[in-house]
């Protein structure tokens, strides 16, 4: 056993964890970064974001040649080497592990293989493997544990179960697989699956796919997932599982309130994810958590004990990397002693299913429940030049302003590339900028970042590429 010092003790080498690392070293403070793994990354490198965008980018190249008859091309069907498609997505997370990991030596950020436990608000235990243990006092800490994949229902342990970390294995490509969940993971895995030949069903207990979203961002996507899949089945309930020898039969429960049976050789649990706040030692720190065991803390990151900090998954709201970044590196400049805050005018959400789906700030939905005074504009790429090049005119960008003001509050999109586009309504928003402010910023041509300028002037009704009477 050795003893270790450091002014910052972060746990967790995930977007959040490494980006609070990397911040509070540019600021001048002594760090050490604790994380399971060779490397940071965490789960969106090593089994989340980053495989799953690489496997779905093989997805789309997948359904683009199946597509590609309508420009008058014809193509064999894709022979897949499941070894390769493997390897490819080793080397990105190998690549961007490594990277990161390059990146705490240039910085002088202290990497510590293995798991840490509170002793006290003041001290980690760090367990490197079942012999080894190291004591590490810091002056202030930073909680970024992150979240595992929640498994709900009536399961089994079985091998044809998965989560989310096992699909991302690709071990085999099974013939029929069921997916429980219409949320984004259920839905981005579904169609990974889809593209390599497996006939996908998936159930949804609740009325609807992605129910965070608006409804008419959600039809373009769902109209081509149930052309994919075999089958989408809402308001339905897995009532029970049994493994057979041809697979696993399964129980479900439609809105009529009969059940029926179908086997699958595959099962993929998508039901959400829960915070990884237990085994941290935190009984003996005065870090308080919520009645779902998120760590509570203010807006400045700061938990119920003054030298512990939290930031991404673990505190709750909306489980997004790019929200534990951010959290991360406010938590580091407050640590620093400067006076920020966490107070984001809005978060940009991303579904990579194809068509994409991303919305920022108020949605449609929660506008009308909060009974807010808005104005909804739509612009349909059908209209858009560069939509119809490529034969993908399904999509469809929205905008929500303030109906007095026409100050931005909310952006939506679906269609290809929205995940890319959906920045420029977060930035809007965030500098409380109105429709008339996108409308005359000259977007190019033929682009479909003018959808966005097109939405804006359709809420004045004088959209180039549509024509809709203003109503008197």
């Amino acid at each position: 056993m050795s003893d270790l010092k450091t002014q910052l003790a972060v746990i967790g080498g995930g977007p959040g964890g490494y980006a609070a690392a990397f911040m509070a070293a540019d600021l001048g403070l002594e760090v050490t970064l604790i994380d399971v793994e060779d490397n940071p990354g965490g789960t969106c490198l090593f089994r989340g974001c980053i495989p799953s965008k690489a496997l779905l980018h093989v997805a789309k190249l997948i359904n683009e040649t199946r597509e590609a008859s309508h420009f008058g091309l014809t193509f064999d069907e894709p022979k897949i080497d499941l070894d390769r498609v493997r390897q490819s997505t080793k080397d990105v997370v190998s690549q961007m592990t490594g990277g990161l990991g390059q990146l705490c030596k240039s910085r002088n950020v202290k990497f510590v293989k293995g798991r840490a436990f509170f002793e006290d608000n003041k001290t980690l235990t760090i367990y490197e493997d079942d012999v080894t243990e190291e004591t590490l006092e810091f002056e202030h800490a930073i909680i970024a544990a992150g979240s595992r994949p929640a498994m709900f229902g009536p399961l089994i342990d079985s091998p044809r179960i998965m989560n989310s970390t096992g699909a991302l294995e690709m071990k085999e490509i099974p013939e029929t697989m069921l997916v429980i969940g219409g949320g984004y993971i259920g839905l981005e895995l579904g169609s990974v699956y889809a593209a390599f030949g497996s006939e996908v069903t998936v159930v949804e207990a609740m009325d609807g796919l992605l129910m965070g979203a608006d409804r008419d961002l959600v039809r373009p996507l769902e109209t081509r997932l149930r052309d994919k899949f075999h089958d989408i089945l809402l308001s339905t309930k897995v009532m029970e599982m049994k493994e057979q020898k041809n697979g696993m039969k399964v129980t479900l429960e439609g809105p009529d309130g009969k059940s029926k049976s179908r086997i699958f050789d595959k099962v993929l649990v998508c039901v959400g994810r829960k915070p990884n706040a237990t085994g941290l030692g935190l009984k003996n720190t005065k870090v308080e958590m919520d009645d779902h065991g998120f760590i509570k803390v203010d807006e400045q990151c700061r938990t119920t004990d003054p030298t512990i900090f939290a930031i991404g998954d673990i505190v709750g709201g909306l489980m997004l990397a790019h929200k534990a970044t951010a959290e991360g590196r406010v938590a580091a400049e407050v640590i620093s002693g400067r006076d920020v805050a966490f107070e984001p005018q809005a978060i940009p959400a991303v579904i990579f299913t194809d068509p994409e789906l991303a919305w920022t700030g108020i949605t449609e939905d929660e506008a009308k429940a909060s009974g807010r005074n808005v104005h909804v504009a739509r612009f349909p790429w059908a209209a858009s030049g560069r939509a119809t090049t490529f034969n993908r005119t399904e999509g469809l960008t929205k905008m929500i302003t303030d109906a007095d003001t026409h100050q931005i509050l909310g952006v939506g999109i679906v269609g290809h590339g929205a995940g890319e586009l959906i920045a420029e309504g977060t930035l809007a928003i965030e500098m409380g900028a109105t429709a008339s402010d996108l409308e005359l910023t000259i977007h190019p041509h033929p682009t479909l970042s003018e959808t966005v300028m097109d939405a804006a002037a359709s809420v004045f009704g004088t959209a180039t590429y549509i024509y809709r009477p203003k109503k008197k």
